[in-house]
């Protein structure tokens, strides 16, 4: 009986760490940081480096001074190829245009891989 208790604790913590822990490499942190227990490191990208990944086949945007990956996403993008009119550049505008839901701003964090450097 003491072994199905100690099974469920184990099991409690382990969905309990699964919400707590943030999705996102980066969220709220500087260049260099360790962000929460991850262990990731937030990494600054210039825009000079950003801009190079400009195509379908790597793409990369900006949003509110954050560097997002979004290779992945282009196909299953629901506006077609509106996502790359601004890929390796600042999509800021476009990305909180009125097309996008609220379920946006939770999906983009996915994706994030770093921040902006000053």
């Amino acid at each position: 009986m003491e072994i199905l208790i100690y099974i469920s604790l184990a099991v409690l913590l382990i969905l309990g760490a699964l919400i707590v822990i943030p999705r996102s490499n980066c969220k709220g942190k500087e260049s260099g940081t360790h962000s929460g227990s991850s262990g990731k490191i937030c990494k600054s990208y210039a825009k000079k480096e950003v801009s190079t990944h400009n195509t379908r086949r790597d793409c990369w945007i900006i949003i509110k001074d954050k560097v997002y990956d979004v290779t992945s996403y282009v196909e299953e993008h629901p506006g077609g190829d509106a996502i790359l009119n601004n890929a390796g550049d600042d999509s800021t505008e476009g990305f909180f245009g009125p097309q996008h839901g609220t379920r946006v701003f939770d999906i983009i964090e996915d994706f994030c891989i770093g921040k902006l450097k000053d």
